[in-house]
């Protein structure tokens, strides 16, 4: 086994070097430009003037064990409102570009929306969200992932103190928050094909709840509908 890891990692270090050059990241202004075209339109028997969208632009870190990811900006979007008085929620979309694994030969990861959502805040946390994680390397196969549509990561974020409530502005109303989940589980790697092993060696999958934490500095902007 440990030959098998140690030539396949020598293999993905060799493609990265042909197919997955570094490149340089632009610098991000402080407050950034929000995207409000994936809002989706309420539904047909909304109440009128209850609905608006949200539009999310996150910087986040995911940390399995003591291995930190980087992974650069997400951007979400969906629209909230009343229907029959109740309230009521349409998931829009979840953007996320590849994010390189440190020290993983040139294999990257992105985020995926797992089908569910909750961002109706209460005591207990901020929102849920289901995810699944892509990895990405050229001798990957593409159904590689960490988590699937059909069986998603289940993140329950709650505030993260390091990075307290702020507004930014009232008009257009735009706040910035932390979230932070330190309870997400993550299974091992699937569809990876034989190189499975050597992609949960990489990242130390399985990796129980409470060895990972995922946490994402937040701005968002509002717009009626």
């Amino acid at each position: 086994m440990r030959r098998l890891l140690a030539a396949a990692a020598a293999a993905l270090s060799a493609a990265a070097l042909v197919a997955l050059p570094g490149h340089a990241s632009a610098a991000s202004s402080p407050v950034p430009e929000f995207d409000f075209s994936a809002c989706p339109a309420p539904p047909a028997d909304a109440d009128p003037d209850t609905w608006r969208c949200e539009a999310f632009v996150s910087q986040g870190v995911l940390t399995l064990g003591d291995r930190a990811i980087p992974l650069g900006e997400l951007r979400l979007t969906f629209s909230e409102g009343k229907v029959d008085g109740k309230f009521a929620q349409v998931f829009g979309e979840l953007r996320h570009a590849p994010a390189r694994i440190p020290n993983g030969f040139g294999a990257s990861l992105q985020l995926k929306y797992g089908g569910y959502s909750d961002f109706l805040s209460n005591d207990e946390r901020r929102g849920e969200l289901d995810l699944y994680a892509v990895l990405r390397h050229p001798l990957l196969p593409k159904e590689c992932s960490i988590g699937t549509l059909d069986a998603p990561l289940h993140s329950v974020v709650k505030d993260d103190p390091a990075v307290p409530f702020e507004l930014i502005s009232q008009n257009p109303k735009t706040v910035k928050f932390g979230v932070v989940d330190t309870r997400l589980a993550l299974p091992r790697a699937t569809g990876c094909g034989p190189l499975s092993p050597v992609a949960d060696h990489l990242l130390g999958l399985p990796s129980a709840s409470g060895a990972n934490t995922f946490k994402l500095a937040t701005y968002v902007q509002f717009k009626p509908l």
